[in-house]
């Protein structure tokens, strides 16, 4: 009779532990859009370049969703985001980031759900197409376009903040005095 309260004792442990580690997805909510691009199925391929403009199978995952990373190292993450379980592989580069995968998802993203509520009509209406206009914030930009790659964009206090759209053409966000997009190109 030991032994049968014991083997239940530890497969309850083990199913309790397994719940409580399920529970515990790393859940967190983006900062800003996620560019990526389908390549295969329900597989999308994102980068710390943030491809603005990746070509076919261009998807954004908005700012404010709620992801799951379901895979760290160091050349990256991966992510499930929405209904449909869409996986995405986030590639990342230490050395041209200026930090770890983990200090870029702190960056990227939020334990709590984020608010958008502050952005003017103009910074919402980028962040819901994924594009810059004339006259959006900073923080409009960053919301619709996500992070500027840090080896392309030093410091966000620059007057010029460059994105790549692709794998082979950059674009270029110019700032005025008081921090609203003069031009884009």
């Amino acid at each position: 009779m030991k032994t049968w309260v014991k083997a239940f004792c530890f497969v309850a442990v083990f199913l309790l532990g397994t719940s409580a580690a399920a529970m515990a997805a790393d859940v967190r909510y983006t900062k800003y859009n996620i560019h990526a691009q389908v390549k295969e199925g329900r597989l999308a391929n994102a980068s710390y370049a943030n491809y603005t403009d990746p070509g076919a199978g261009h998807v954004i995952v908005p700012a404010g969703s709620a992801i799951t990373i379901d895979k760290k190292n160091r050349k990256g993450f991966e992510f499930t985001y929405g209904a449909d379980g869409m996986r995405i592989r986030f590639e990342c580069h230490s050395k041209r980031m200026g930090m770890g995968t983990d200090e870029y998802i702190e960056l990227i993203t939020s334990a709590q759900p984020v608010s958008f509520s502050k952005l003017s009509k103009l910074d919402q209406k980028g962040m819901k197409e994924g594009k810059a206009y004339v006259g959006m914030t900073k923080a409009g930009i960053l919301a619709a376009l996500g992070y500027p790659a840090a080896h392309k964009t030093p410091s966000l206090d620059s007057a010029t903040w460059i994105y790549w759209a692709n794998r082979y053409r950059t674009l270029g966000v110019d700032f005025d005095a008081s921090g609203k997009v003069a031009a884009v190109r």
